[in-house]
């Protein structure tokens, strides 16, 4: 995690670098403030990184001598066979064309993401799944 946070803050810097160069150059507000956005993200980025790596042990990609089999191993649980994520798929496309087409089509999107959203959070709670 070190290495991470060390390319954020270089990042950053290259980025506030680059900020202050185009908007003495340009004299454009709008390219200017978003390179200053994204300083202030990269940074925040880094100082995260670098923060918590002072508190967790040191991963494989912090050992110069590291193997890529090193850091193997289990990622976590995913659910093999939700239908939750088309739910919420389905309300959010709607979501997205009602504000295209018109506010009206939320009503129709929000109860579909609302069932999606509790379908899968509550899917282990109940049914066939319930034990695992």
């Amino acid at each position: 995690m070190k290495i991470q946070g060390k390319m954020f803050i270089w990042l950053s810097v290259f980025i506030l670098v680059v900020a202050v160069v185009y908007g003495y150059w340009s004299k454009e507000p709008a390219g200017t403030t978003a390179l200053f956005l994204a300083f202030g993200l990269a940074i925040m980025i880094g100082f995260y990184l670098a923060f918590t790596a002072r508190r967790v042990d040191a991963g494989a990609q912090d050992n110069m001598e590291a193997d890529v089999a090193d850091d193997a191993g289990e990622v976590g649980f995913f659910s093999p066979h939700s239908w939750q994520p088309l739910s919420l798929a389905v309300g959010g496309a709607l979501a997205f064309l009602g504000i295209a087409v018109g506010w009206w089509v939320m009503y129709f999107s929000a109860p579909i993401l609302m069932v999606g959203l509790f379908g899968w959070v509550f899917e282990y709670y109940r049914g066939e799944n319930r034990t695992q």
